[in-house]
């Protein structure tokens, strides 16, 4: 019993040793501080220089990068999941596959600036600020999402961010803000997502010209990589600074691709195939592309990545415990924060006999 009991504590005591020498050597792993990356170069017009070829990404940035496009991706999916549990009602588009481009659009912009999107707005919503239980609370129409519950998908809101409209770049609206925008010089960045589908029907098929980046002759443009959440921060970078420096507006047209269809109602494949959806996810899937640069240049290892998926995981589970278990919004509330700032007043309901008091 005594050897028994000795070999026992031998092993723990072995064990317990061999602990922490890989803690150790874990530790003292040597990772680099930054790495130089040649990006693709963005199509121009109406400009004779553009954003530049390489950038330097840093390791704080790289991990900050990686950890914001896992969590809007498993977001969505959570999303996608909910709504087909049925605890997610209406409308609901979600942005998986175009990670980059909220990411990379935040990482070029001051905190300060303002964003406004139509739908299709998560990513933003979250790179803007708004947390991931405020977000999945939204869908679901409980009293702590971030427009207490009345907005759902199309109408999330955080602080200098207008976004969730459940309207796109109409062409007559479009084009008459572009002359304005033109004529005073407005500081303004027009940003078209093109994830290469409408509703139901590619690009190619809808417009005689694909080339959106041009589509306002008298403002510049920019044609970006949206798969590569550095080459939209550099775009977006230099698109801001050309802003800020007085000389107007300018018009970003973003590549990307979406992997869900349009709306939750839209299977997605009826109109491309599973094998291109499957092509652009093991070729060019923006998370899996800054991995891999993470990884080979040494800013981080595949076991640290790892580990922010797990944190990110319990974190979009929390999250999600959240907004299925918080209550919903009272019908009393229906007519709460019509405006930011005002004395309450009262709100006529649907039956005419029924009031409503608004509170900012």
């Amino acid at each position: 019993m005594k050897k028994m009991l000795a070999a026992a504590v031998s092993r723990v005591l072995s064990r317990a040793s061999q602990k922490p020498a890989s803690r150790v050597q874990v530790a003292a792993c040597n990772y680099s501080n930054d790495a130089t990356f040649e990006i693709k170069k963005c199509d121009l017009h109406r400009l004779e220089e553009g954003p530049p070829n390489t950038t330097v990404l840093t390791r704080e940035e790289g991990l900050k990068y990686y950890r914001m496009m896992q969590t809007v991706r498993r977001m969505e999916l959570k999303a996608d999941q909910l709504y087909k549990q049925k605890f997610i009602r209406g409308f609901c588009h979600l942005c998986d596959g175009q990670e980059a481009c909220c990411v990379g659009l935040e990482a070029g912009i001051n905190p300060t600036d303002h964003v406004i999107t139509s739908y299709r707005a998560h990513g933003l919503s979250y790179t803007r600020g708004v947390p991931v239980r405020g977000i999945l609370a939204e869908l679901t129409g409980r009293k702590g999402g971030c427009a207490k519950g009345k907005g759902g998908s199309m109408h999330m809101y955080g602080k200098n961010f207008y976004g969730g409209n459940g309207i796109v770049g109409a062409q007559g609206q479009l084009f008459e803000a572009y002359n304005m925008a033109a004529l005073w010089k407005l500081p303004c960045v027009f940003i078209c997502e093109n994830n290469r589908y409408g509703m139901g029907t590619s690009a190619e098929r809808a417009a005689a010209n694909t080339e959106y980046y041009k589509r306002s002759s008298f403002i510049p443009g920019l044609r970006v990589d949206g798969m590569d959440v550095l080459c939209v921060r550099e775009a977006v970078k230099f698109a801001a600074a050309y802003c800020r420096s007085g000389k107007g507006p300018i018009l970003m047209e973003l590549q990307t691709y979406r992997y869900h269809g349009h709306s939750m109602s839209d299977p997605g494949i009826s109109y491309r195939s599973r094998e291109e959806i499957q092509e652009v996810r093991s070729k060019n899937d923006p998370i899996k592309l800054l991995k891999d640069r993470i990884v080979n240049s040494k800013l981080a290892s595949v076991e640290e990545l790892k580990e922010i998926d797990a944190e990110v995981r319990k974190e979009i589970e929390d999250a999600t415990q959240f907004a299925t278990s918080d209550p919903e919004p009272p019908l009393e509330e229906l007519g709460h924060h019509i405006y930011s700032s005002n004395t309450p007043f009262e709100v006529r309901g649907a039956n005419q006999w029924i009031k409503y008091k608004s509170i900012s």
